[in-house]
């Protein structure tokens, strides 16, 4: 009997959960509260909650906790899909009419702390300041172009105060006292980089990535990479870096990871460990997940885009016994 992929974890529909993409959070969770319980309505909210759970602060939990009576962000999302599963119906003890009224009671459970109108708001405030916007349709236009001496003492003023800010707080902010470590003592997080733009985008800094990395190409033009793209919360690693002078070039964070992987890869095959393109596709979406998240763990594969290409249960089969193993390396590598 092949039993290759088996393991502990229960095997889930990998179908893409995202059924109302251009709808908007606050919009589906008003939907809900009005009566409103479509399966696809459902599980794109059920989605969203799951992204989001990944980058929600301790407060941020503390909160959905009090708002809802004691569930957190997954639990919310789990109770939607589980009403949504048939396989969570007893079929053999029940008629067809009794099988519709239990599906209904399941799902009218589920969607019952979403009549709250303060866990609404506060679920919306949450994923809002936790979330990154990139506008794909407006394009920025030069109405001037030129030396703007007036620009360029306003960079200067960002950058010396960025860096004296950094100065002040090495010794109380966690991502900075990891950042000024080398080697390392432990690994950065991505709770220790928002817990760092928190404090830079409060009174008086008011700073985010983009206008620090602006101010820095202002000035070093020559040294500084992408300062026309976007920016991502992860590129404040890159920013403490350089500031701290720690690296000669200012550049994404997405790329130095790209360029670890490129030779943690070539590295393995030259050690006699290639890889077939289907264990290349997982690696890159792991990747491209340290990227943007800085580390990945077991759990991180129940979640888009891992689910939907098999989540935990395929990439063990991808990889076998040595998941874990690939896991802890590319952990302590492309974030490096």
């Amino acid at each position: 009997m092949d039993a290759v992929g088996v393991c502990e974890q229960d095997k889930t529909d990998a179908r893409p959960m995202e059924k109302k993409p251009t709808v908007s959070f606050e919009k589906l969770l008003q939907a809900v509260a009005l009566g409103n319980t479509e399966e696809d309505v459902l599980t794109t909210i059920a989605g969203r909650l799951a992204r989001m759970e990944h980058r929600l602060s301790a407060t941020d939990e503390q909160q959905i906790l009090k708002a809802s009576g004691g569930l957190t962000a997954k639990d919310l999302s789990h109770r939607l899909l589980d009403a949504l599963d048939p396989d969570k119906i007893d079929h053999d003890a029940m008629d067809e009419k009794s099988t519709v009224i239990a599906r209904n009671n399941l799902i009218q459970d589920a969607v019952k702390p979403f009549h709250d109108p303060k866990l609404r708001e506060l679920l919306v405030t949450i994923k809002k300041n936790n979330e990154i916007t990139i506008d794909h349709v407006s394009q920025d236009q030069i109405i001037e172009a030129g030396f703007s001496a007036e620009a360029l003492e306003r960079a200067k003023g960002i950058v010396y105060s960025f860096e004296q800010f950094i100065e002040d707080h090495k010794d109380e902010i966690t991502a900075l006292q990891v950042l000024y470590s080398k080697p390392y003592k432990a690994r950065l997080t991505f709770e220790h980089i928002k817990e760092l733009a928190q404090a830079i985008e409060k009174p008086p800094y008011l700073w985010n990535e983009s206008q620090l990395w602006q101010a820095y190409a202002s000035l070093e033009k020559s040294k500084v990479k992408g300062a026309n793209g976007k920016r991502i919360f992860t590129d404040l690693v890159s920013l403490v870096r350089y500031a701290i002078h720690q690296e000669n070039e200012l550049v994404p964070f997405p790329e130095i990871v790209q360029v670890n992987f490129n030779a943690w890869l070539a590295q393995q095959q030259a050690s006699g460990k290639p890889f077939t393109s289907e264990q290349i596709h997982w690696l890159e979406m792991i990747r491209d997940h340290i990227a943007a998240n800085l580390s990945i763990d077991t759990e991180d594969f129940d979640y888009a885009p891992f689910a939907q290409e098999g989540g935990l249960g395929k990439v063990h089969q991808v990889f076998g016994d040595k998941l874990s193993k690939i896991i802890e390396e590319l952990n302590g590598t492309l974030a490096a």
